[in-house]
């Protein structure tokens, strides 16, 4: 099983970071390896909600549909997908340190099939360094307005 979590802290209120990172339309632009998101149901963000992304990852061009199986505003949202060699859960959850500082946590969970299996040890690190580029992708955005 793979199970990588990763923490950044943010210099911005919980409302902008939860509202920011939780928008399917901007994982293209904080995450490294995500090329595309595209909505499947109607919008907005809610339970049962589907998004299409395509990807790239360990040199592999990756295409999943994530489903909306938690959403709590500014707390957290949880998303999974059961296609694909790897099925995969991801959960942001985001506390408040205090007005201006945010923590956000990304955890991806996942049971990788077939030959995957195998490198699931280097999988998981290689997942974590790139969870943490994003993050930090993520902080130089929401503190770096433009």
């Amino acid at each position: 099983m793979v199970d990588v979590v990763t923490e950044i802290i943010i210099n911005c209120p919980i409302e902008k970071v939860s509202s920011y990172a939780s928008d399917p339309e901007n994982a293209p632009t904080w995450y490294v390896n995500i090329h595309s998101a595209e909505w499947k149901t109607p919008k907005p963000l809610k339970v049962g909600s589907k998004i299409a992304f395509k990807a790239k990852f360990l040199g592999r061009e990756l295409a999943y549909v994530y489903e909306i199986v938690g959403v709590i505003p500014e707390k957290e949202l949880a998303m999974k997908t059961a296609n694909g060699p790897f099925p995969m859960e991801t959960i942001y959850t985001w506390s408040s340190l205090d007005h201006n500082q945010t923590r956000m946590i990304l955890r991806n969970k996942g049971n990788p099939e077939g030959f995957s299996k195998i490198i699931t040890p280097f999988i998981s690190k290689m997942m974590k360094k790139a969870n943490m580029k994003d993050l930090q992708k993520l902080k130089y955005i929401l503190e770096n307005p433009s």
